[in-house]
Parts: structure tokens; C-alpha cells; sequence
């Protein structure tokens, strides 16, 4: 890492940038300094969007629970508003037989559009009408 140190020339009265070598205890505490910065920034976000009051919510819900639910990932889900797991799995069948349908709709719907056409050519591309 570079720090540009400016430097007064006495013969031009303009700025002169001079790159130094960074110093290895200098890089480790903007490091860390940049770090605190970044955690407390986001800390702060999770504050003011709420996020930190519905986890908070969340897990005193799941400590005053006299019966603690086997899966405390589970409960959290469902306080959060997810789908419990086997719901999911649930879902997940019915999108699957949903889209088979849907395909075997739309091949029927293909199929009727091509005999809609064939009888409109036979019925306006006869020599006779």
C-alpha cells in the first residue's frame, strides 16, 4: 500500500505528491480502522431497517417457548413467515406437476391452433369456392 505525502517544491510554489512505502503496523491498523468502519456501517443498517428488532423478536419467541422445538432453524422460518421444510418440499411437488400440465396444455393448444389452420385452408383453399 502507497500513502502520497504532498510536498511544497520552493522554486515552484506547486504540490509535489511523493509516494512512500507503506509501513507494515500503519497497513494493519487502517485495516482494521476500515473493518470496525464497514461493521459499524452495517450494524447500522441492520438497525434502522429492522432487521435487528424481528431477529430479536424472533429469538426471544423461540427462548420463552416452554417445549423448544427440535429445529430451531425450522421455528425461526416460520416465525419469519417461510415455509416450514416439508411445506417446501410440498410446493416444490406441486410446482413440478403444475409445469406438466402447462406443458401438456400448451402442446394441445399447439396441436388445436395447427387443425384450426388446416381447416381454414381447406375451407377458403378449395378450387371450387
Amino acid at each position: 500500500m502507497l500513502f502520497a505525502a504532498e510536498k511544497i517544491m520552493p522554486d515552484s510554489g506547486f504540490p509535489r505528491v511523493a509516494y512512500v512505502e507503506s509501513v507494515p503496523w500503519m497497513d494493519k491498523h487502517f485495516d482494521s480502522v476500515d473493518r470496525e468502519a464497514k461493521k459499524e456501517a452495517f450494524r447500522k443498517y441492520l438497525e434502522s431497517s429492522g432487521v435487528l428488532d424481528t431477529l430479536t423478536k424472533v429469538l426471544v419467541a423461540l427462548y420463552e417457548e416452554n417445549d423448544k422445538p427440535s429445529s430451531a432453524v425450522e421455528f425461526v422460518q416460520q416465525k419469519l413467515g417461510g415455509p416450514s421444510i416439508s411445506d417446501y418440499e410440498k410446493l416444490k411437488a406441486e410446482k413440478l406437476d403444475l409445469q406438466l400440465k402447462y406443458n401438456e396444455l400448451l402442446d394441445t393448444h399447439k396441436d388445436t391452433c395447427r387443425q384450426l389452420e388446416e381447416l381454414k385452408n381447406m375451407k377458403y383453399g378449395a378450387p371450387w369456392n
